[in-house]
């Protein structure tokens, strides 16, 4: 018989301490990530850095997020997910406080590409440990938290850093990223505090990816056209407005496609639980995205940002609601193994779409190509939102 302490659900008074905690690890999602852009001027300066070697401090670890997902759903499947989170969070931080520390290129790019690691298997590891401390009828909130912390990292990371972090380190690059850091440790730790959740070993239990489960190739390849589309757009921005002509309003377009991710997570929290695991709401989003990417590139001057915006925005909304899918509708022991299969089906897309498409714009000279290539891909998987089976699986016990 099953002890009923392990499936006793948490008191209310537990919530708060647990949705600070879901939030501060998403938070260190995308902070060592997004710190890079703009630290990387000084350090391709120190380094004597080529412009693809800088460009690689960024999509390097995009990269990793895609490859290291299987890691990651190994390490749930043997040591659970709170252990796994902490362990992530540990290779994160040495990766990433190692950037700091690296005295040539090639150390810098093993720092980063140990740090995408460690981000990489923190992705399934959070909405694993969902089931695991929160009531089913939080899940949907759960996801929009950390999530919310996931979002606001990237504007966190990607606008504070120089600012007003680096003037009080003495403008040095090296003590910004120990900064930004080492702080995760302390977070690491503290996922020990909620009683719930031991994360005992759970055994021998199936951790590759279920490719017969249909929701692993369809969330992620519409995981593919959110992420592609947001990266894709937030990568060509510079080139589309210098090919208009409106190069000067760059500062500010860039400034408010990121904000907007900000604005769909807060918007998310408000909303989760009516618009997660709804089908129309994900529809609704991605045609949503596909039009505002579409008039990133027919309008111009403020209308191209207006649409840029309506597509962060949008595209922000559709991540949250497809990451919130495995904890909602598969058993507490399937939801790292399909979270990490449509990560990295997702993130494989996210890198190599944008990727293909700035090959294509470099050979016609048109920056509009990269973004077409991403709308193309796009409009191709579109249609499998409309077959997204989202209804609650029966949940196993867990141990």
């Amino acid at each position: 018989m099953a002890d009923p302490r392990a499936t006793t659900p948490p008191p209310q008074a537990t919530l708060l301490p647990v949705a600070v905690l879901l939030w501060l690890a998403g938070v260190y999602l995308r902070i060592p990530i997004l710190v890079a852009p703009p630290l990387a001027p000084f350090i391709g300066d120190e380094l004597a850095l080529s412009q693809t070697l800088t460009g690689a401090l960024t999509t390097l670890p995009i990269l990793m997020l895609a490859i290291g997902s299987m890691p990651g759903s190994l390490a749930i499947a043997r040591i659970g997910p709170r252990n796994t989170l902490a362990l992530a969070m540990l290779i994160m931080v040495i990766g990433s406080a190692g950037r700091g520390l690296v005295p040539d290129t090639f150390t810098l790019m093993l720092a980063s590409a140990v740090m995408g690691l460690g981000v990489a298997m923190m992705q399934p590891a959070l909405p694993a440990l969902l089931p695991r401390w929160l009531e089913p009828h939080h899940l949907a909130l759960g996801s929009a938290i950390y999530m919310n912390g996931m979002l606001m990292g990237e504007f966190i990371g990607a606008g504070i850093t120089l600012p007003v972090l680096m003037p009080l380190l003495d403008n040095s690059w090296r003590a910004t990223l120990l900064a930004w850091s080492l702080p995760a440790l302390l977070i690491a730790a503290a996922l020990y505090l909620p009683k719930r959740d031991r994360a005992k070993p759970v055994g021998k239990v199936a951790w590759l990816p279920d490719w017969s489960n249909p929701l692993t190739l369809r969330v992620g390849l519409l995981l593919g056209l959110s992420g592609s589309m947001f990266f894709g757009l937030n990568a060509y921005m510079g080139n589309l407005l210098e090919q208009q002509g409106q190069f000067n309003k760059l500062a500010d377009a860039l400034f408010w496609y990121n904000i907007a991710q900000v604005f769909a997570s807060l918007i998310m929290l408000k909303m989760a639980r009516i618009w997660v695991g709804r089908r129309s709401a994900i529809i609704i989003t991605a045609l949503l995205s596909i039009i505002g990417t579409l008039g990133a590139i027919t309008f111009t001057g403020w209308w191209t940002i207006a649409s840029a915006t309506l597509m962060s925005l949008t595209a922000g909304i559709l991540l949250i609601l497809l990451v919130a899918v495995p904890p909602l509708v598969t058993s507490s022991q399937e939801t790292g193994r399909l979270s990490a299969g449509t990560f990295l089906v997702g993130y494989t897309m996210a890198f190599s779409v944008p990727m293909l498409g700035g090959l294509l714009a470099d050979w016609t000279g048109d920056a509009r190509h990269a973004i077409l290539t991403i709308v193309a891909y796009s409009v191709l998987v579109l249609p499998l939102a409309f077959t997204l089976d989202l209804k609650r699986k029966k949940d196993q016990p867990v141990g």
